[in-house]
């Protein structure tokens, strides 16, 4: 069995999605991959037709750890968001192809279940506390267990994360030049504490909850924020620092019990080392699409198992339905599972694809078919043509950037 071509499929369906479809030499058998960077889209396509498919013509798809290690340092130049979301492409592709070959679910290569569902979580948001309680009894009524909540923050504008569920998956881009958000974190400081008051008061003790700084806050201001939450039990506090300050996620230890969920933006499984080995974090929230795929996901997930560190892996709605399909494969077959986020997707992204993860009580789940369990119409990808698009930029309030 050959790879006999690798095709590059750049669509946008609500959004923008770079997907891969590696095809074989037995007849219909063929795999699908997500390589997604949401803002920079066009450069993975373009790493992945003009450099990646032409390496791949005429090798064994069997060998995944053979051309994960090829892609993977056969460049010289490693890593980097744009080629390792290019590698996850391929390689989830890859994984596609053994299990239908073996037909099989994947997670049944990847050592079978170990758990009949993955536990998963919502985003609720508001312009004030009580728009986002509303939101947290709505989706308890659908059955969500855990729930991330954000709010708008007085003095700032378009706050990450105030709006609902829906926005949040469809609406964290801008077409043309990136939308400016301003922000500081003296207010939200006051008010992120405060909040989580609220909710317990108003929403009680039945539901798991948390919260995302998205990286916006000095180890310092982080220990400060993670220890006001110490009395409201988060689930978990997210990404409190930017990945640059990995090592001074001590100060917040020192500081608090609330546990860590953090690296949704390391683009490298060896940017993970330090905070697993060294216990830094308790839950992992890499993105498998952007680490190099379900390999480089099952590596650094064994390591974290030995730790006691737990899966947490991004799921938003800026990765395809496969990527989503690749995270709950591997959710329902780790030990050391933890949690994961999850969307609904809009109507225009199920025309172009067929089948993903199904949600049911607060948990996600994979049909027992061969493969992923994801395809994608090609004639209906073709309908919705890229655009260009951005994530926002955040710039303090005397006109200096700082991190979304």
């Amino acid at each position: 069995m050959k790879i006999t071509e690798v095709r590059t499929i750049v669509t946008s369906p609500g959004r923008n999605f770079v997907l891969v479809k590696i095809l074989t030499s037995e007849p219909g058998l063929y795999g699908v991959g997500d390589a997604t960077l949401n803002g920079r889209e066009l450069a993975v396509a373009t790493a992945l037709q003009e450099h990646i498919a032409p390496l791949l013509m005429g090798m064994d798809p069997d060998r995944i750890e053979d051309i994960w290690q090829f892609l993977s340092r056969g460049t010289y130049w490693r890593g980097g968001p744009v080629l390792n979301t290019a590698l996850a492409g391929i390689d989830i592709a890859l994984w596609d192809i053994k299990a239908k070959r073996a037909g099989l679910p994947l997670y049944s290569l990847l050592g079978g279940r170990t758990r009949e569902g993955a536990l998963c979580y919502t985003h609720c948001g508001g312009r004030n506390f009580e728009e986002v309680a509303d939101c947290f009894r709505k989706e308890q009524a659908r059955g969500f267990k855990v729930i991330r909540g954000q709010v708008s923050i007085p003095g700032n504008s378009s706050t990450y994360g105030e709006k609902g569920a829906a926005e949040i998956a469809k609406g964290t881009w801008s077409t043309g030049l990136p939308m400016i958000e301003r922000w500081e974190p003296s207010a939200y400081l006051r008010t992120i504490p405060r909040l989580f008051a609220y909710l317990r008061e108003n929403i009680g003790e039945q539901v798991e909850m948390f919260h995302d700084v998205h990286e916006r806050l000095t180890p310092t201001q982080a220990a400060r924020l993670a220890k006001e939450l110490e009395p409201h039990h988060l689930f978990f506090l997210e990404d409190p620092i930017r990945p640059e300050y990995a090592g001074s996620l001590r100060r917040i230890r020192e500081a608090s019990t609330t546990p860590i969920a953090f690296s949704e933006i390391y683009s490298s499984p060896y940017e993970l080392l330090t905070p697993i080995t060294e216990q830094l974090i308790d839950y992992l929230r890499a993105d498998l699409v952007r680490i190099g795929g379900i390999t480089a996901g099952r590596k650094i997930a064994t390591l974290a198992e030995f730790y006691g560190v737990q899966t947490a892996w991004h799921g938003p709605g800026d990765i395809s339905p496969i990527g989503h399909a690749a995270n709950v494969h591997l959710d329902v077959a780790l030990p050391n599972f933890g949690l994961q986020e999850m969307v609904f997707f809009w109507p225009e992204v199920q025309d172009v694809f067929q089948g993903g993860p199904s949600y049911h009580d607060g948990y996600l789940n994979v049909d027992q078919v061969p493969g992923l369990g994801v395809d994608i119409d090609e004639q209906a990808a073709k309908r919705y043509p890229y655009q260009r698009a951005y994530l926002p930029v955040v710039r303090r309030h005397d006109g200096s950037v700082h991190d979304w």
